[in-house]
């Protein structure tokens, strides 16, 4: 990083000022991004992300099954003698 040369006390000021908000901000989107990251672990978050992905992996399985058994039902039906 090249050093940079002032001319003015107030051109410091005005570059330590700068910094300084720039400090400010990189801090806020830290405490931020730190409170977003206990949300999304919290209980309630966690339970319910989990509750999604076991009912999403249930009905995919149980999709599975049904589109395996409608056919074997249906054909055995068809082959199926009336009055038995």
């Amino acid at each position: 990083m090249q050093s940079k040369k002032y001319s003015s006390y107030a051109q410091i000021d005005s570059e330590l000022e700068i910094l300084k908000v720039e400090k400010e901000i990189s801090y806020q989107k830290l405490i931020l991004s730190i409170e977003k990251t206990k949300e999304s672990l919290s209980f309630v978050n966690v339970a319910a992300n989990v509750a999604e992905r076991v009912k999403s992996t249930f009905f995919s399985s149980y999709g599975t099954i049904l589109r395996l058994l409608i056919p074997i039902i249906i054909k055995w039906f068809r082959n199926k003698k009336r009055g038995e």
